[in-house]
């Protein structure tokens, strides 16, 4: 899953009004999770297994961590509302074909390019809020849109015969597939209650089944483990999809706007570097320049919309 989400998930969540300097560790626990998850496409490589298989053992693997996260939680607030749980398995089904293709990008045009066009994301979830809950994008995050699309056509390698990538054309098809099916994710998820374990623990439940019945078409799983892949991928399923989320979940809805932008740096940029020192991928000069385009732009679009957040919040609290 693309780190983006961090930002695409607080931009839906809001804030709690939770200052920085009165809880640290909040602060700490949210660049944790996001150190924790820039790990997923380095682990998907090491893996050294197709994509079908990487996506369904990520998720088969952190179930039974995630139903116990989901009983605990269920015992302080109940059972999840019957819209909860049928939100939450459309979500899972919509999750399936992000992983699957995430996990194809990162095989056609490596972790780090493939978790750096997860960003693309953030833009499809507030143009996406427009339409559905009329939640009007900031002038600058419609001045950034096509500035990032620029950044993803140097990615393709279009005009790049030094390109990295076994197929960087289809790397970016693949992360825009990535980042409008995740879109979807974020919007049916943020339609459901205020809960984390019990609604994710369903949709990676259902996001497992989904992946099994589609990886046929999506170049089949192998489905007997082997070793020392499985480790990989059950490293892949406890840290960055059951840890690092949680600790995501926890931190958001406590943590100032500003933090946002500070995720938003550390995820895409750490994948990058992680793949270069792990995995040796080694994108062209006009690739990390389209990488460097993506990321800014967001990071102007995106903190363009958490300024005016917090100015709404401090007008409210005067009210108040």
């Amino acid at each position: 899953m693309p780190g983006s989400s961090v930002v695409a998930l607080y931009l839906l969540r809001g804030r709690s009004g939770v200052s920085v300097s009165t809880h640290r560790r909040i602060v700490l626990i949210a660049i944790a999770g996001a150190l924790i998850i820039s790990t997923s496409g380095p682990l998907v490589r090491l893996s050294g297994v197709s994509p079908a298989t990487s996506a369904l053992f990520r998720c088969a693997y952190a179930v039974p961590p995630m139903l116990v996260l989901a009983w605990l939680e269920r015992r302080r607030l109940g059972p999840l509302p019957i819209k909860g749980r049928v939100l939450a398995w459309l979500a899972g089904v919509v999750f399936a074909l992000d992983l699957l293709f995430w996990h194809h990008a990162i095989d056609y045009v490596g972790a780090g390019l493939a978790t750096v066009l997860g960003n693309l994301q953030v833009f499809i979830v507030a143009f996406a809020a427009w339409a559905l809950f009329r939640e009007r994008p900031s002038t600058r995050l419609m001045i950034a849109t096509p500035v990032v699309f620029a950044g993803v056509v140097l990615i393709s390698g279009m005009f790049d015969s030094a390109a990295y990538g076994s197929d960087p054309v289809m790397g970016v098809w693949a992360g825009i597939a990535t980042s409008i099916s995740y879109a979807a994710f974020l919007l049916l998820m943020k339609a459901g209650p205020e809960r984390a374990a019990g609604p994710l623990a369903h949709a990676t439940v259902v996001a497992t089944v989904a992946i099994a019945l589609l990886s046929p078409l999506f170049g089949g799983a192998d489905l007997v483990p082997v070793w020392p892949a499985h480790g990989w991928l059950l490293l892949l399923a406890l840290g960055p999809q059951v840890l690092g989320w949680s600790l995501i979940t926890f931190s958001l809805p406590r943590q100032p706007a500003a933090l946002t932008a500070l995720l938003l740096l550390i995820q895409p940029m750490t994948t990058v570097a992680l793949s270069a020192v792990a995995l040796g991928e080694r994108p062209s000069v006009l690739q990390l320049a389209g990488c460097l385009v993506i990321i800014l732009g967001v990071l102007y679009g995106s903190l363009s919309r958490s300024r005016a957040r917090e100015v709404h919040d401090e007008e409210l609290s005067k009210v108040a």
